[in-house]
């Protein structure tokens, strides 16, 4: 009786791990610190929000602590002067003029002695006024492409003008 041959078996060939774009332009030392994913709609609307360079420094720095949409920031000021270079007052007052333009919610926490923590910050206010400029960004970038493939299409081909 013949016993079955072996079956030869192929390894299969490992995929090469894709870098993330951070990774290709920061680097992997660099990467491994985390990253802060910030919408371009933020950037490039920052004015339409009425969000000063040093209120939009502060939200960067909040933004960098929102890691997990479950749990909002909490971040204590007197880190985030010491981050930007400008004292706690400068924090506490640029703050106050987020929260004031519905950017931002502060929620006062206590330690269970009592003692006062660092506030928690709500984004929710930020996250919804990005969301309602999505549409306009859209429209633009749609008019955009519009223009371009007209611009492409030879003029004789083209629709009345």
């Amino acid at each position: 009786m013949t016993t079955p041959a072996e079956p030869n078996v192929v390894p299969f060939p490992k995929a090469e791990k894709v870098k993330s774009s951070t990774e290709r332009i920061w680097g992997a030392a660099v990467r491994k610190y985390g990253y802060t994913g910030i919408p371009s709609i933020l950037i490039q609307g920052q004015r339409r929000l009425g969000v000063t360079p040093l209120q939009m420094n502060i939200l960067l720095q909040l933004l960098d602590y929102y890691i997990d949409p479950t749990r909002p920031p909490f971040p204590r000021k007197a880190l985030i002067a010491e981050r930007m270079g400008v004292s706690a007052k400068t924090i506490q007052i640029n703050m106050r003029a987020l929260e004031k333009a519905g950017l931002i919610q502060r929620e006062i926490r206590k330690k269970a002695a009592g003692d006062y923590d660092s506030n928690i910050y709500h984004l929710d206010g930020l996250i919804a006024r990005v969301r309602a400029l999505e549409p306009e960004f859209r429209e633009a970038r749609e008019e955009r492409q519009r223009t371009k493939r007209r611009v492409e299409m030879p003029r004789g081909r083209r629709e009345a003008e």
